[in-house]
């Protein structure tokens, strides 16, 4: 069974950093790729940044480019996002999702998905 576990989140002033975490369990973590959405109040879950395997192609939400870092640990079956340089705008759920089957990077459809960590960035 896949387990998708998040951590890092929390709040955090305008102009601010945080870095996610997400362990996976149960899935072939080092084959597939990986990365974060997010889901404010009232809005669509959106892609925020994805990864391949070895992290040589990703790919970025446009309002996070040059803001946000993915990263991944294989040796740890984990994925990081840094998130740096904090927005009121960034607040949201982030959830990490693992490529269940094909499909575009930025679909909800296909993965997996886990729990969910709260970021806030107040002003």
């Amino acid at each position: 069974q896949v387990q998708l576990v998040e951590s890092g989140g929390g709040s955090v002033q305008a102009g601010g950093s945080l870095r996610l975490s997400c362990a996976a369990s149960g899935y072939t973590y080092s084959s597939n790729w990986m990365g974060w959405f997010r889901q404010a109040p009232g809005k669509e879950r959106e892609g925020v940044a994805y990864s391949n395997p070895d992290s040589s192609i990703t790919y970025y939400a446009d309002s996070v480019k040059g803001r946000f870092t993915i990263s991944r640990d294989n040796a740890k079956n984990t994925v990081y996002l840094q998130m740096n340089s904090l927005k009121p705008e960034d607040t949201a759920m982030y959830y990490c999702a693992a490529n269940r089957y094909g499909g575009p990077w930025y679909s909800t459809r296909n993965k997996y998905w886990g729990q969910g960590t709260q970021v806030t960035v107040s002003s």
